[in-house]
């Protein structure tokens, strides 16, 4: 594979080639991924006759077999069908967020959706990328090629944060695009009406597409951090609250643990598949259940 942007390091090609893209569901336990499927051509996979049918292709019948029956059979076939993998990165000013982490969550956020996407491309499927905050950003279509590859980790490189967090609204609008089960995997840290995201959810788990949460968060997040009298921004408002971290923590806490308990449920119920992270953290353990 040619050399590609820099957000894409060589130590993580190298750890990433043990694995390959087959996304495992909690609940089912069912593969999406390369899978054998009948088909129609020319594979060296015989699979059964079938009679014809007026519009199939007449090049599929077995001669032989009709010299023999004096009947008109199609050859069927086995063959490897091939996994869409549609990235959904949030990069709504939230994302930008830093405060324990070493990073913000976007940088680590692109870094992983680079990961994955190599390594769906690297598996001959076929990826697609769309940054979105309340509008879409930017949008790359499905693609399997070194070069498609490269334009992704070109927009994942550098991308500014800004707006605010619209996922339900992104997943939407990018409906249209999907016609047949695909795997999503969105990556965001979900900061939004989880109501409201499960509906946007529901037309593709309808169409049988399978569905990864990538749940990014920042460690300060989860705590709140901050002693004494502090001020409060909200990055997308800019709203501003200023208070005593010391007198709201706990309350925090059991929040932000009750979202994330929320998303876990969500996810399991409808068969998703729910990962979080937080920035301090390597997110090559996600390929786990990401990857074999």
């Amino acid at each position: 594979m040619a050399q590609a942007p820099s957000i894409l390091r060589p130590e993580d090609m190298t750890r990433l080639a043990n694995y390959r893209f087959a996304v495992r569901m909690m609940a089912e336990g069912w593969l999406s991924g390369r899978h054998r499927a009948r088909g129609r051509g020319s594979s060296s996979d015989f699979l059964e006759y079938r009679a014809y049918a007026p519009g199939d292709d007449p090049r599929l019948i077995d001669w032989r077999a009709f010299a023999r029956t004096d009947r008109l059979q199609l050859r069927t076939f086995e063959h490897e069908t091939h996994l869409e993998c549609h990235l959904f990165v949030d990069c709504s000013a939230s994302m930008d967020f830093r405060d324990r982490g070493p990073v913000s969550k976007l940088a680590y956020a692109c870094h992983f959706a680079a990961c994955v996407a190599w390594l769906v491309v690297r598996g001959k499927d076929r990826v697609s990328l769309q940054l979105f905050d309340e509008q879409v950003r930017d949008y790359l279509p499905p693609g399997s090629a070194t070069t498609h590859l490269n334009r992704c980790l070109s927009l994942l490189e550098n991308p500014i944060a800004g707006g605010r967090t619209e996922l339900p609204q992104a997943l939407e609008r990018a409906r249209g695009l999907v016609r047949h089960p695909v795997t999503l995997v969105i990556v965001s840290d979900f900061l939004c009406d989880l109501a409201a995201l499960q509906a946007a959810l529901n037309s593709y788990l309808h169409l049988g597409c399978k569905v990864v949460l990538v749940q990014v968060l920042d460690p300060g997040e989860l705590s709140l951090s901050g002693q004494g009298l502090a001020r409060f921004v909200d990055m997308e408002s800019g709203e501003r609250v200023t208070c005593n971290p010391d007198e709201l923590r706990r309350t925090y806490t059991e929040r932000m643990v009750a979202m994330q308990q929320r998303m876990h449920a969500m996810a399991a119920a409808r068969g998703m598949l729910y990962l979080p992270t937080t920035t301090d953290r390597s997110f090559y353990p996600l390929f786990d259940a990401l990857a074999k």
